[in-house]
């Protein structure tokens, strides 16, 4: 007899209750966040950041500007740790690594901490999650982290919307993001492009022109709305009343909706083609990667 596959077992014990049992809080703000008390207080030395933490990214800047502040007032926040597995006294950061890198050039002895006991996979989750509560994530890092919410871990938007209080369509809008090409999504993280900006770039023939005629021309949003619109009426064929009929009862506003809903599900280039007078049609799924394919199998596994 075949052994019973496990079910999958989701976001752990479920992204609601992880938030509530960690805590997990933005960085450290003197001016408005209450300090917690700590489980205890570590040895500097007896910490280790999280090799499996989402952001690598620490600038020299934000760590000094940090650590200023907790040589003056302490850390408020403590850090957030887990015994770690393979050495017994030591411990893994789960959340805080930018507060620890900072109490170290703030030449602290000790950091205080709260201790949870947490697998590979609620540690992983607990790290995403609170980069995305950092308030300078940029919106393709914070699309990322949704993104990798859903396919590690099998969530879904309106669960993720729920558990950190954002709104659905917040959430597919960002993932919508991802389907943009590698250097539009680099002029976003770079600051050169907003989230309003690269929103607008989404639906447009070509975004990565696009995007540098608003880098290069400083346009606001709402001029890139008006310059896709007009390049979208210039690049429209002139065509007998008969033909534009047939155009756009092939793919209608219900089509394209149901097209960038899919895409924001899955982060990935999704279209839906119907055959004319008919209800038979084709739905082609677009990955850049084969990670995007291995987690696309992981999904469709995951729902029979």
């Amino acid at each position: 007899m075949a052994e019973k596959k496990e079910p999958r077992r989701g976001l752990g014990r479920g992204l609601s209750a992880l938030m509530s049992d960690v805590d997990i809080a933005p960085a450290q703000d003197a001016e408005t966040e209450t300090a917690k008390s700590p489980d205890r207080m570590i040895p500097i030395e007896k910490i280790v950041p999280n090799k499996d933490q989402p952001r690598r990214t620490f600038t020299d800047e934000q760590l000094k500007e940090l650590s200023d502040s907790i040589r003056t007032k302490g850390i408020l926040q403590p850090i957030i740790v887990r015994p770690s597995p393979g050495d017994p006294g030591m411990f893994e950061i789960v959340a805080g690594e930018r507060r620890w890198r900072a109490a170290q050039l703030a030449k602290q002895h000790e950091v205080p901490v709260l201790v949870r006991d947490l697998d590979d996979q609620e540690m992983l989750e607990v790290a995403i999650i609170e980069n995305i509560q950092r308030a300078d994530l940029n919106s393709i890092e914070e699309a990322a982290g949704y993104k990798q919410l859903m396919f590690k871990f099998g969530h879904t938007q309106e669960k993720i919307a729920e558990a950190l209080g954002k709104s659905r369509s917040h959430i597919a809008n960002l993932l919508r993001l991802l389907n943009l090409p590698e250097s539009v999504q680099e002029h976003v993280r770079n600051g050169a492009l907003s989230a309003g900006h690269a929103r607008t770039l989404v639906t447009a023939q070509d975004p990565e022109a696009m995007a540098q005629q608003i880098i290069t021309k400083k346009l606001s949003v709402r001029q890139a709305e008006a310059l896709l619109r007009s390049e979208g009426d210039a690049s429209k064929p002139k065509m007998r009343p008969a033909a534009a009929s047939a155009a756009t009862a092939e793919k209608d506003a219900d089509t394209r909706a149901l097209e960038g809903d899919l895409s924001a599900a899955l982060g990935m280039k999704v279209t839906v083609t119907h055959k004319p007078g008919g209800e038979s049609g084709k739905l082609t799924i677009a990955y850049e990667s084969f990670d995007e394919l291995d987690s696309l199998c992981s999904v469709l596994s995951a729902a029979r």
